[in-house]
């Protein structure tokens, strides 16, 4: 079970998945226009319990909990691999984007990089399941509702992921701040899974030799790097063609 706090992820939860939403405590603080009067009427048109009084007694109600306006969640299920490349070929989207976190140690980051794929329209998300962050609360949380917009897959095979990425027609294109090409060079006509590296050490060798392509962002100013969520969302948002 998951404790989360952030309204907008609440939201996405009770309506994406509103079985899966166990309980929701409502503090009597909360202001009478925000989004939890809109996630109260979903969940009691959902049969969902509600605990409404104020912080002391939210504090009180259970063992785990902490103050203020909350949701108790069960976790979002991961599908497999080949059900998250099964519609690449037959996609909608001209030119479908998938990502790739190869060992991502910060849930801040992971949360972030969700968000951000929810709103270019990411079709899908490959987590390494060992050696990265696990899906906690932080991540609900920061992601804003991306994590119920966005499938996702948890693999301890990396390489093998990319793999099957290819045969279903995707191009691998790795981010590392040491590649020559710069990301706006990348021809942006065609389906792309990007990967992207842990905070530290970047991707590991096995994955970047499974990259058809590296590219780096490169520096304008005196900050040589960025923090791999924000380096995301520059790459992400050209690779949908959002960025010129």
């Amino acid at each position: 079970m998951l404790t989360i706090h952030n309204p907008h992820s609440v939201l996405a939860t009770i309506k994406s998945r509103p079985s899966d939403v166990v309980e929701i405590a409502v503090s009597s603080q909360k202001n009478s226009d925000d989004a939890w009067s809109a996630i109260i009427e979903i969940a009691k048109n959902n049969g969902i319990k509600i605990t409404e009084g104020n912080r002391k007694v939210i504090k009180e109600i259970g063992p785990g909990r902490t103050s203020g306006s909350h949701a108790v969640i069960k976790e979002k299920e991961p599908v497999s691999i080949e059900e998250l490349f099964s519609k690449v070929k037959e996609s909608s989207s001209k030119k479908p984007l998938f990502l790739a976190l190869d060992s991502l140690q910060d849930p801040q980051n992971v949360g972030a990089i969700f968000r951000t794929a929810a709103f270019f329209g990411v079709q899908g998300i490959v987590i390494t399941a060992e050696r990265s962050a696990p899906l906690t609360s932080t991540v609900y949380d920061v992601a804003s509702g991306g994590m119920e917009a966005v499938p996702f897959t948890l693999q301890t095979n990396l390489k093998r992921a990319l793999e099957v990425a290819k045969n279903a027609g995707l191009w691998i294109l790795g981010s590392s701040e040491h590649a020559h090409d710069s990301f706006l060079s990348i021809a942006l006509d065609r389906p792309w899974l990007l990967v992207l590296g842990s905070e530290e050490t970047g991707m590991r060798r096995l994955t970047e030799e499974a990259c058809d392509l590296l590219c780096s962002i490169p520096p304008q100013g005196k900050v040589t790097s960025l923090n791999v969520s924000v380096a995301a969302s520059v790459l992400i948002a050209r690779l949908s063609g959002n960025l010129a």
